[in-house]
């Protein structure tokens, strides 16, 4: 059973689609206990990193994930969920993140070129990393494939403009940026895999393959 967690913030209920269409149980949830019991938890989040971070203090689903992260459980962050993952945010202003994989979320038009649209809207194609093995987050996806991305804001390696540490995909706005990361049992996506058709769906397989 997959725990997608509800913290006032997010598209829970595209995402449990999802996971049904590929017959795959999800709850959306709040509650620390079916959290707990769980075998994958999942992290949504549209918005600003600032007030998810707030709202994910407030319900007690911070300590939640932490805990579930600790333990081994492979959990998913997706869009702002990625955000939320890394070690800070300078979405106006600075802010704490879980510090669940390396480096800040900053914004992208210092690095993107001029004439660009932000935000990064629409589908994009993913690049693999040379001299990474490809993650099992992506065992069912190719170079090449389209996902959808909304976003203003991108995981960079702490203190510079490059992609993060520890990504294993990104696209190409203009510049190189990150599309997904993984830590051990630790993932995230900056695009909707609930809004890729079946490249997403087959990211979301994958996902509930992982051990």
């Amino acid at each position: 059973m997959i725990a997608i967690i509800d913290y006032g913030v997010g598209n829970l209920f595209s995402l449990r689609s999802s996971f049904e269409y590929i017959g795959e149980t999800a709850v959306v949830t709040r509650d620390a206990a079916e959290i707990k019991n769980a075998d994958r938890v999942i992290l949504p989040g549209v918005g600003a990193f600032e007030d998810a971070a707030r709202k994910l203090a407030e319900t007690g689903m911070r300590d939640a994930v932490l805990a579930e992260a600790a333990s081994g459980k492979p959990l998913l962050g997706i869009c702002l969920g990625m955000q939320m993952l890394f070690e800070r945010s300078f979405e106006y202003g600075e802010h704490a993140g879980l510090s669940l994989v390396s480096g800040d979320v900053a914004p992208i038009e210092p690095v993107i070129p001029k004439g660009f649209k932000i935000p990064h809207i629409g589908w994009n194609a993913l690049k693999f990393p040379d001299g990474k093995p490809k993650s099992p987050l992506f065992k069912y996806t190719s170079a090449g494939d389209h996902v959808y991305f909304v976003h203003s804001f991108a995981g960079m390696r702490s203190g510079s403009a490059a992609v993060a540490e520890d990504a294993i995909a990104t696209t190409d706005y203009g510049a190189e940026l990150t599309a997904a990361v993984q830590r051990g049992n630790v993932y995230g996506t900056q695009f909707h895999p609930e809004k890729s058709g079946e490249v997403g769906l087959n990211i979301l397989r994958a996902f509930c393959e992982v051990i």
